[in-house]
C-alpha cells in the first residue's frame, strides 16, 4: 500500500519521522494526477511547480524541527497535499470562481483557511473545479469541465456541487484534504455523491475571508476528506480552539466510550428519498443500533420549513447579486445562462421579500436547539437520489429538478446555522455511494466529529483508496 493510501495521521507521522519526505509524497501525488486526470478532470489549475516548492518548504520545516526538538514537532498538516476549491483566494494562482475569466488580482491573496494551512507547511497542489460562483448543487460547469464521478467508469455522472472537483481530487489521490465551501450543501453533497466525508462547519466558526461570496449570511468553509478519522485530524490541526489533533482526540475520548443518542426526523427529506437510498441508510442506522446507539423518531417540520425558506426565500441569490454589483461589476453579463437565468429574477436585498426572509430565518434559528432535546445528533440522508449522468441534466428542467432534490436534505442545515458531517455508509442499486448526514448543534463541531468517528468505527471505512480499486485501470 502506498503511503498516500494510509490515514492522514499515519502520513503525518511518517513525515515527522522522516520515513518519507514531503517531496516524495508530492511526486507520488503528481504521478497519480497524471494517471487519472484525463478521465476525472478534478482541477481547474494543477500547480506542479508550486506543489514541489511547497514540499521543499515543508521538508525544511521538518528538518528544522528535527534539529531543534525543544521548539516542538512539525505542525500536524506539514507536508500534506491539499487541493483548494477555485473559490478561495490563493497566492500565486488566479481565481476564476468557476466563471469564464479570472477575477481581479485582489482574489489571488490567501484566504484565511489557505493562510492557516500554509503557515503549517501544507502543500497546495492546485485549484479544483467549482460550479460558477458556487450557485448550484449539481456540479456541472459549461465554461470549463465537469469532473467525472469516479464511481462509474462507463458513464459520466455528476460529482455534486458546488465543490465539484473536491471529492474527485481525493479519489484521484493527488490530495489528502480538499478544501471546499458550504452554503446549502456544497461540501456535503459532493462528499455524499463521491463516497467521501464532508464536514460543514458551524456558521461563523471559521472566517470566510478571501473566499468568493455566495451568501454572507450562510457561507461556511471546510473540507472533504477520505475518512472521518482524516477529518478529525484536519479539524484538530486547523481549528483555533484545538490547534493539534491530539488535543481534540483527548477531548473526544470520553464521548467515544458511550453510545450516542440519535434522532431521525420525519418529514419531506425522508419522504422524497429514493427507496434504495433510504434502505441503505436504514440498514446503517440499524447496524449502529446493534452497537448500542439509541434512536428515536422525531418531528421534522422545522427542517421542512428551513428548507422551504432556503429554496424559496431568495436569501443566497439576493446576497450574491449584491456581491456581484459591489465587487465584480460586469460579471452578471458573462455568467452562463444556467446561472444567470436563475439569478436575474431574484429580488435584491433592498426588497421587502428579503427582509421578511431574514426575519423568518431568525425565528427558525431561535427554535433550532429544540431539535436536539434529549439527543446528541440528528440522522438524515445527505443525498436522496442516485447521481444522474451529466447528459441527463443538460435540459434546464431536469437540471432544476435535480438541483432542488440535491439541496432538499442539506439546505435546511445551512439555513439553521448548524454543523453536519456526511459519511459514506453503503451503495444504492446503481452501485453509487450513499451518504449519511449527521447533524450537530451550532458550535458543537468537535462533538459531532466524535459521533461521526464512532459511526465510522462501527460501520467500517468506506472511503477512497484509488490504487486499490478494481476500477482504477479504467479511469486512466
Amino acid at each position: 500500500m502506498s503511503i498516500l493510501d494510509k490515514p492522514l495521521s499515519r502520513v503525518a507521522l511518517a513525515l515527522r519521522n522522516r520515513d518519507v519526505s514531503a517531496l516524495e509524497l508530492v511526486e507520488e501525488a503528481i504521478r497519480r494526477h497524471h494517471a487519472y486526470d484525463r478521465r476525472l478532470q478534478a482541477y481547474k489549475l494543477f500547480d506542479e511547480e508550486g506543489a514541489r516548492a511547497g514540499a521543499l518548504r515543508a521538508d525544511a520545516m521538518i528538518e528544522a524541527a528535527r534539529r531543534a526538538p525543544a521548539d516542538g514537532a512539525p505542525p500536524p498538516m506539514c507536508g500534506i497535499p491539499v487541493s483548494v476549491k477555485d473559490l478561495y483566494g490563493m497566492e500565486g494562482l488566479p481565481t476564476y470562481a468557476g466563471t469564464s475569466r479570472p477575477l481581479p488580482e485582489a482574489w489571488s491573496r490567501d484566504a484565511w483557511l489557505v493562510a492557516r494551512l500554509r503557515a503549517q507547511g501544507a502543500v497546495f497542489v492546485g485549484k479544483t473545479h467549482t460550479v460558477e460562483l458556487a450557485y448550484g448543487a449539481v456540479g456541472v460547469n459549461p465554461h470549463w469541465a465537469t469532473p467525472r464521478n469516479p464511481w462509474d467508469d462507463a458513464t459520466h455522472r455528476i460529482p455534486g456541487g458546488s465543490s465539484a472537483g473536491a471529492g474527485v481530487s481525493l479519489w484521484e489521490g493527488s490530495a489528502l484534504v480538499a478544501l471546499g465551501s458550504d452554503t446549502g450543501g456544497s461540501v456535503r453533497i459532493p462528499a455524499s455523491l463521491t463516497g467521501t466525508v464532508g464536514h460543514k462547519t458551524t456558521k461563523g466558526r471559521w472566517p470566510t475571508n478571501g473566499v468568493v461570496q455566495l451568501s454572507s449570511t450562510l457561507d461556511t468553509v471546510g473540507a472533504l476528506t477520505r475518512s472521518v478519522a482524516d477529518s478529525v485530524h484536519f479539524f484538530g490541526a486547523v481549528d483555533p480552539e484545538w490547534g493539534d489533533p491530539r488535543a481534540l482526540l483527548e477531548h473526544l475520548g470520553p464521548l467515544l466510550d458511550r453510545p450516542p443518542r440519535v434522532a431521525v426526523p420525519s418529514g419531506r427529506i425522508w419522504e422524497d428519498c429514493q427507496g434504495d437510498v433510504a434502505a441503505a441508510l436504514r440498514q446503517a442506522l440499524d447496524e449502529l443500533g446493534g452497537a448500542g446507539w439509541s434512536r428515536v423518531e422525531t418531528d421534522g417540520r422545522l427542517l421542512d420549513a428551513a428548507g422551504a425558506l432556503y429554496l424559496g426565500g431568495g436569501i443566497p441569490g439576493a446576497e450574491l447579486k449584491d456581491f456581484l454589483a459591489r465587487e465584480l461589476p460586469g460579471w452578471m453579463e458573462i455568467l452562463h445562462p444556467i446561472v444567470r437565468n436563475r439569478l436575474e429574477p431574484v429580488p435584491p436585498m433592498a426588497a421587502a421579500s428579503y427582509r421578511h426572509a431574514m426575519e423568518e430565518r431568525a425565528r427558525l434559528v431561535a427554535r433550532a436547539g429544540s431539535l436536539f432535546d434529549g439527543v446528541d445528533v440528528l440522522a438524515i440522508p445527505t443525498a436522496i437520489l442516485t447521481p444522474p449522468p451529466v447528459a441527463e441534466v443538460e435540459p434546464l428542467e431536469r437540471y432544476l429538478a435535480t438541483n432542488r432534490a440535491l439541496l432538499t436534505p442539506t439546505c435546511p442545515i445551512g439555513m439553521l446555522g448548524l454543523c453536519a458531517v456526511s459519511l459514506p455508509v453503503g451503495l444504492d442499486r446503481a452501485g453509487m455511494p450513499v451518504g449519511l448526514q449527521l447533524v450537530g448543534k451550532a458550535g458543537a463541531d468537535a462533538e459531532l466529529l466524535g459521533v461521526a468517528l464512532a459511526a465510522e468505527r462501527v460501520l467500517g471505512f468506506k472511503g477512497p483508496a484509488l490504487s486499490l480499486s478494481p476500477r482504477a485501470s479504467a479511469w486512466k
